[in-house]
């Protein structure tokens, strides 16, 4: 009498958890010239922004130094010289009103926008996956319990919350840990409704059965040798979708005060602070908007290949009727 099998064979053109399932995820993704593109300005950007005392001290030039002989106090604060104040010195222009370096608040800035938006997925991917499995294995009661506490949180509006919490928060509490507790902590309803549809179709095939039968442990054992997994390219696949989703909430709460206080700097406070100076120095609104477009949009490409690198067959579905076969 044969045992059934450990585990069992992956589905076609899934990419089998191992060693190669890097590699051949790369195979992938590099064939896709636009997936190439957005992962080298997103690796030009994380360099940046790693590098960014370094390049702030080759420059001569501190991020929080102001200086008030390069703007015109008789207008307002206007930088002096063109566009934005360019000049050997200050590569993209001074800061209106205080003087400071723009290029080099850039950086500074680059570095929390990523930090935070990071932080907030791996933040929401880990409590999400846990709620997921949990609502698939539970059973009906705790099943429905978790699901109307995902219903909640996801009908919950973050940004006023976020709001709110300035009142509460201490004044001395590190504000991108608060951004990415906030975000993380509010935004893992998607990622538990996905990971919990997806448990539940797979629970019942062929190869969880066969690891039930043949001893293969408890819950939580065939839970992670058997669905993690399995759901690794879903949930890897919505992590890439979130990570463009949270440089927008970190803006957009920067943008409301919620987010890092100053000197530090952030796009979002950045674009904050440029609503009343887009008539007289547009640069200084055209600068943080651009990178933050550019950033969003290159992790949302590279987010679209590594999907279809996971699940080839999302591939191989818009190919329908062209005669094309996908090559894994």
């Amino acid at each position: 009498m044969s045992t059934a099998p450990d585990r069992a064979a992956p589905p076609p053109g899934a990419v089998p958890p191992g060693a190669g399932a890097g590699r051949q995820v790369w195979r992938r993704v590099r064939r896709r010239p636009s997936a190439l593109a957005a992962a080298a300005v997103l690796a030009l950007l994380v360099l940046l922004a790693l590098a960014a005392p370094l390049l702030s001290h080759l420059t001569g030039q501190d991020p929080g130094a102001y200086h008030d002989d390069l703007v015109d106090s008789a207008r307002g604060g206007v930088p002096l010289g063109s566009f934005g104040g360019i000049s050997a010195d200050h590569w993209l222009g001074v800061e209106p009103g205080t003087g400071r370096d723009l290029f080099t608040r850039l950086l500074y800035g680059a570095r929390i926008s990523l930090l935070v938006a990071l932080g907030a997925v791996a933040v929401q991917t880990a409590v999400g996956v846990g709620v997921g499995l949990a609502a698939a294995l539970g059973g009906r009661f705790a099943g429905r319990l978790i699901g109307l506490t995902t219903d909640v949180m996801i009908a919950l509006p973050m940004l006023v919350i976020g709001i709110a919490l300035t009142a509460v928060v201490p004044p001395d509490f590190p504000r991108p840990l608060l951004l990415i507790l906030l975000i993380g902590l509010f935004d893992w309803g998607g990622t538990a409704r996905m990971v919990r549809a997806q448990t539940l179709a797979l629970r019942g095939l062929d190869f969880v059965d066969a690891a039930r039968l043949s001893g293969g442990g408890g819950t939580l054992r065939i839970a992670r040798r058997e669905l993690l997994p399995s759901l690794a390219a879903p949930v890897i696949t919505i992590a890439a979708i979130k990570v463009p989703t949270a440089m927008v909430a970190e803006a957009s709460l920067s943008f409301l005060g919620v987010g890092v206080k100053p000197p530090t700097p952030s796009w979002g406070q950045m674009l904050s602070s440029a609503q009343t100076w887009f008539r007289a120095d547009p640069a200084y609104v055209l600068l943080p908007a651009g990178l933050l477009f550019v950033t969003v949009l290159a992790f949302t490409v590279l987010g679209d290949a590594v999907r279809t690198a996971l699940d080839p067959r999302e591939g191989s579905r818009l190919r329908v009727g062209t005669g094309k076969e996908s090559k894994a």
